[in-house]
């Protein structure tokens, strides 16, 4: 069966094959597999992938790696980012190919990840206001500072990309639920499976308090929406990229939204069931398996990250008892 995939012809299935063979090992080829103990909380199969376990406890490095790689030497990359797991994969992928890396983020962005964005070498700005914007003005008084926006780069799609090379060794998997914040990953995931296992209906997770990227695949066009809260930073974008929004437009079959409340039950549940404290971003697809109607003899969701900071779960209180356990008195328990 051929896929219509218009609109996202600058992601190349080469690329994504050529990112498959080049991105850093460390992010290449994490766990994916059917959890016992969250299957009988959630009542179905699940397969979740792992893309906690690298340098940067995140999937960002696949992306941030394949694109610097293919930098001039003697580049400063630039870059905005509001979540801060971007700029660590930047700062990360500068430090390998020997650059250097500005990276301008939130003045509230998690204390965890700055101090890993510094250790990478980076230079790190906190600014009020949008972190992207001051980027790019950075950038533009150098010729050699290059400014990169995740979501835009074709290049940050198409390493992320590789993560749908994996999953599609899976030949079960009917329903893929993916986090979309700058919408670099589901894009990149998607571009694969539509040519490689083009039954698999993909279906996109943001933030209920954040909806800007929902709005923008169903109108067909980038709508800025502010966000009402930053729990899930990694999610919570209030100023969709257009080339991403053409992307999805063309490549995802669905979109939903979870509640900060629905993130929070589904980072305790990962935390029981697992054994991984993540990110709240990083659990949107369990969220959305635990509050919608979601179809799929199997479904695979992405665990993004886990950068969270430990406050944050001491911040949670105690989560709802789901069927399997009957009761939790932590996030860890």
């Amino acid at each position: 069966m051929t896929m219509d995939t218009t609109g996202a012809e600058d992601l190349g299935l080469d690329r994504i094959a050529e990112a498959a063979a080049t991105v850093d090992p460390v992010f290449l080829g994490t766990p994916q597999y059917v959890d016992e103990q969250l299957a009988a909380a959630l009542g179905r199969p699940v397969l979740t992938k792992i893309e906690s376990l690298n340098p940067l406890r995140s999937f960002k490095g696949r992306g941030a790696d394949f694109l610097v790689g293919g930098l001039p030497a003697g580049e400063t990359v630039v870059c905005g980012s509001g979540g801060a797991n971007f700029g660590q994969a930047i700062a990360y992928a500068a430090r390998r190919h020997g650059l250097s890396a500005d990276v301008f983020v939130s003045a509230d962005a998690s204390p965890v990840k700055l101090r890993r964005i510094r250790t990478f070498g980076a230079d790190v700005h906190p600014v009020e206001g949008d972190p992207k914007a001051a980027a790019e003005e950075y950038a533009a008084q150098e010729r050699d500072r290059h400014y990169v926006v995740d979501g835009r780069e074709a290049a940050i799609s198409e390493g992320a990309g590789t993560i749908g090379v994996e999953l599609a060794r899976n030949e079960d998997i009917d329903t893929l639920l993916l986090p979309v914040g700058d919408g670099a990953l589901i894009t990149g995931v998607a571009r694969w499976l539509r040519a490689h296992r083009p039954g698999v209906r993909i279906v996109g997770v943001g933030a209920a308090a954040a909806p800007a990227m929902a709005h923008s695949w169903r109108e067909g066009r980038a709508v800025p929406m502010e966000r009402r809260s930053a729990f899930a930073a990694g999610i919570a974008i209030s100023a969709p990229v257009p080339e991403a929004v053409r992307r999805i437009r063309a490549l995802v079959d669905d979109m939903l939204l979870v509640e900060d409340r629905e993130l929070a039950e589904a980072m305790h549940l990962t935390a029981r069931t697992l054994g991984i404290l993540p990110e709240p971003a990083a659990v949107a697809g369990l969220a959305a398996l635990a509050a919608h109607d979601v179809p799929g003899d199997l479904v695979a969701t992405v665990l993004t990250g886990a950068n969270a900071d430990l406050e944050a779960y001491a911040d949670l209180g105690t989560a709802p008892a789901d069927r399997a356990s009957g009761g939790v008195s932590g996030p860890a328990g």
